[in-house]
């Protein structure tokens, strides 16, 4: 069987916690593409140039602790505003998409641009405040040193690079099924999510 499910949305707003507990429950394969751009703005940070680095991207790179730090997400956003590092992991994204056994991907162009035909799209969000203080409470749980006003300004000019840039821009597709979980809970996101989806397998 072949399924994809395209879940989109900003940063903080839940949807990898969302993608892992769908492609878990349904036995899909799940990709964070996010940590494809991330794990090219590492690369980048140490020495690589955007393209070279997308290029040279292998499976391993994926799944290092350090792609997780403010640094590395920083640089994420830079790249993913080039066009030629988005072509570069476009086809990786595509064909993962497509795997036998059905996929869930997550990102910021899935249901537009990687995956406008998946079965099922998701777009989930929530407001800035709430995704900043999410993102806020995650790093000093890390035992990271950050400041609430710098964690939220990071979140505004992160949304404002995705939703800007001349790529691929964060947008919900216009089949997406929206989600907002500011005023939800983890398992209430999750099953919201998991009752879209089945819906779209009958």
């Amino acid at each position: 069987m072949i399924f994809s499910v395209a879940i989109d949305g900003p940063a903080a707003a839940g949807k990898g916690t969302i993608s892992k507990a769908v492609a878990a429950h349904f036995g899909f394969a799940h990709l964070d593409t996010g940590l494809l751009y991330r794990a090219v703005g590492a690369k980048v940070l140490a020495g690589a140039s955007p393209v070279e680095a997308a290029l040279s991207l292998d499976p391993g790179d994926l799944e290092s602790d350090a792609l997780r730090t403010p640094a590395v997400a920083q640089a994420a956003s830079e790249v993913a505003v080039n066009p030629e590092v988005r072509a570069a992991l476009t086809e990786f994204q595509r064909n993962f998409a497509v795997r036998e056994g059905g996929a869930v991907l997550d990102g910021r162009d899935i249901g537009t641009v990687i995956c406008p035909r998946a079965q099922a799209k998701l777009f989930v969000t929530a407001s800035a405040e709430c995704r900043a203080d999410r993102r806020f409470k995650e790093l000093q749980d890390k035992g990271m040193e950050v400041n609430a006003a710098d964690v939220f300004a990071d979140v505004i000019a992160r949304d404002k690079r995705d939703t800007e840039r001349a790529t691929a821009p964060l947008v919900a597709a216009k089949d997406a099924h929206l989600i907002d979980t500011s005023d939800m809970t983890i398992a209430q996101a999750v099953a919201a999510a998991i009752a879209f989806v089945q819906s779209k397998l009958l």
